[in-house]
């Protein structure tokens, strides 16, 4: 074979390994073949990634990352295009830049740590991991963790370590057989693939039984961790799922056909309630979903500048007062602010993603969202990147103002926060809740938009964990899905069918307490982070030296 051929076959090894990596990662999580995502592959899902990454060098490294990280993501996060064909592709443009500086690290590793650059690799890929979820491009979908939502016995551990501790022992094994094969080749057959492995285990089998031992302990604990909640005292939620989509109406060529679409949602809402409440055991209280209810409550209701929306606020209020029971509605909480927005021609309207708790037809308190999505509900840069900011609002982008405030919601008989959608996806901010008081997790989300079961069971995937974290009950109200129940346990104990006018009365668990994640937070993400910054500079500075004592010799 001639250096070219030779070339050319290199180039499609390696482009195969980040398509099977791609596959591999799509493929762990909820995805239009596997409902609720095939968790076994992600014990496997970055072999390729490292194999490549010991195969290539860092400029090769680098590139192979970002079509990795776009293909990826692509294949994983596919119902972004649902959204808005710009929202995919500003995802799949980040995680292309995420990815290829990711393998640039890893392959640093590889070069400042010849034995064991694996177990540093490991400690990269978690740092990364955490990282990835922290400030305005914040998003935790993807973490390796979360594909062992239904793994109930494994994700105990979340209690403690938080997803983190899932993630590290899930990614291990890809790491320690990727070095493993490191010299192995396709020609020396599966013989030579367990004569590599074996090898590697004679060398390097402390780190393996460590690991070994690890997943023993997660296991144990998972399987004695209690589990009945049987004694512990009940709370009846009706939680409905009125299957539309609340951002639909707005689409609509004039105001009257919008006011028209948004009644309909009203009936279907109030026609699902009053069974829920007709029905036994009668429920303690009834959640609607995000912005399930869309013309702005408290605007109307203050100012009265549109008749159709108040007339339509009014209906909702008088149907409110009538029942003897709370509800938890998603609406917009819109209020004139000079100071925040100076446009008159804006009314100076200001924006809130909010939750209201009515009793009565009042509302009692109110939370508003504190993590908006990063470019769809929230971008803080229109200074810096004024092309960006005219391009998402080109793009029809809502954008929200943040809340201040964890607020903690008084039940009847228990008390409960309500992260917004996308904000039980962070652990952080349930256990901030939790901190403050919470006895209840209450979600509302709309993911109707997304038209998938795949993007709805990611969704939930995530929000399970936020229960084990915590160490408390969960519920989900949701436009179209999953509209659940999760115990302390992160079982889905009851659940709606999807796409469908639904509505389910649960009946879960008050627990009290507090885990060691709810007290110490990412404790083990911040280790991780720390000790992969430490290693890289001293990784680099011992380079340095070796660099420095053969030019002294030569």
């Amino acid at each position: 074979m001639d250096q070219k051929q030779g070339w050319i076959k290199n180039i499609f090894v390696q482009l195969g390994l980040v398509v099977l990596a791609s596959l591999l990662f799509a493929g762990a999580f909820p995805n239009l073949l596997i409902e609720n995502g095939f968790p076994l592959l992600a014990w496997f899902a970055y072999i390729p990634v490292f194999v490549l990454i010991h195969r290539s060098n860092l400029a090769v490294s680098v590139g192979w990352g970002a079509i990795y990280g776009y293909a990826a993501y692509g294949l994983f996060n596919y119902w972004l295009s649902v959204f808005h064909p710009l929202a995919g592709f500003i995802v799949g443009f980040i995680y292309l830049v995420f990815l290829a500086l990711l393998f640039f690290f890893l392959k640093l590793a590889d070069y400042f740590f010849p034995r064991r650059a694996y177990l540093v690799q490991w400690i990269i890929w978690l740092a990364y991991e955490y990282l990835r979820t922290r400030g305005f491009l914040g998003y935790s979908y993807g973490i390796t963790g979360y594909s062992q939502w239904r793994v109930t016995p494994l994700i105990q551990i979340a209690g403690i370590f938080g997803v983190w501790g899932v993630s590290a022992l899930v990614v291990f094994p890809s790491v320690y057989l990727a070095a493993a094969l490191r010299d192995w080749r396709s020609e020396q057959g599966f013989a030579g693939m367990g004569r590599a492995i074996a090898g590697f285990f004679r060398k390097e089998k402390i780190p393996a039984v460590i690991w070994g031992a690890a997943l023993a302990a997660a296991l144990v604990f998972g399987f004695v961790s209690p589990t009945d909640y049987a004694s512990a005292p009940q709370v009846h939620i009706a939680l409905v799922q009125h299957n539309t989509d609340p951002w639909k109406p707005s689409k609509a060529p004039t105001n009257w056909q919008a006011i028209a679409e948004y009644r309909n949602d009203l009936q279907i809402l109030k026609r699902l309630s009053d069974e829920a409440l007709a029905a036994e055991p009668k429920p303690d209280m009834v959640v609607w979903s995000e912005t399930a209810f869309v013309p702005r409550i408290y605007w109307h209701e203050t100012y009265r500048d549109d008749p159709a929306s108040w007339a339509l606020v009014k209906e909702l209020q008088e149907y409110l007062a009538g029942k003897d029971v709370p509800f938890v509605i998603g609406n917009d909480d819109a209020r004139k602010d000079p100071a925040k927005n100076p446009n008159a021609y804006e009314d100076y309207r200001i924006d809130y993603n909010a939750v209201m708790l009515f009793e009565k037809g009042k509302i009692t308190q109110t939370y508003r969202k504190l993590h908006l999505v990063p470019f769809t509900e929230h971008f803080p840069y229109e200074k810096q990147l004024p092309f960006m900011y005219r391009m998402l609002e080109k793009a029809d982008t809502h954008f929200w103002e943040k809340g201040k405030d964890v607020t903690v919601f008084a039940g009847p008989g228990f008390s409960f926060s309500t992260p917004i959608c996308f904000e039980d996806t962070f652990g952080y901010l349930s256990r901030n809740f939790v901190r403050a008081g919470a006895g209840v997790l209450v979600n509302l989300s709309n993911d109707a938009w997304s038209k998938s079961l795949p993007a709805q069971n990611q969704h939930l995937s995530m929000a399970v964990f936020r229960a084990v974290e915590n160490g408390r009950s969960m519920v989900r109200s949701t436009a179209s899905g999953q509209t659940c129940a999760v115990d302390p346990s992160g079982r889905v104990i009851a659940m709606a069918p999807p796409f469908s006018e639904a509505w389910i009365t649960v009946a879960i668990p008050v627990v009290k307490g507090d885990t060691i994640y709810t007290r110490y937070g990412d404790f083990l993400a911040i280790g991780f982070t720390v000790a992969a910054v430490l290693l890289l500079l001293f990784g680099a500075a011992l380079c340095i030296i070796r660099s420095n004592t053969k030019g002294r010799e030569s």
